[in-house]
């Protein structure tokens, strides 16, 4: 897990050092541009998910993968 763990970090901060040539070969999305602003509305978005990608990578390459997703969907699972 400490190999995908690190492809996911590296694609996060790929995401967030080079959000304007994924602006600009991606385009914008409508979805960051009507929820996130008009101005940098999917700038902003594609920094959030290097972000997130980042925060996934290190839970994955720390071990706690099965424990924080287990957390995070306990919601939507039911309950034995």
């Amino acid at each position: 897990m400490i190999i995908i763990g690190l492809i996911i970090l590296a694609v996060g901060a790929v995401l967030i050092i080079k959000t304007e040539w994924f602006l600009q070969n991606f385009g914008r999305i409508s979805w960051f541009e009507d929820k996130l602003g008009s101005e940098g509305g999917s700038r902003l978005g594609y920094k959030l998910l290097g972000v997130i990608a980042i925060f996934i990578g290190i839970v994955l390459m720390s071990g706690n993968g099965s424990n924080f997703f287990t957390w995070l969907l306990s919601p939507l699972i039911p309950q034995q």
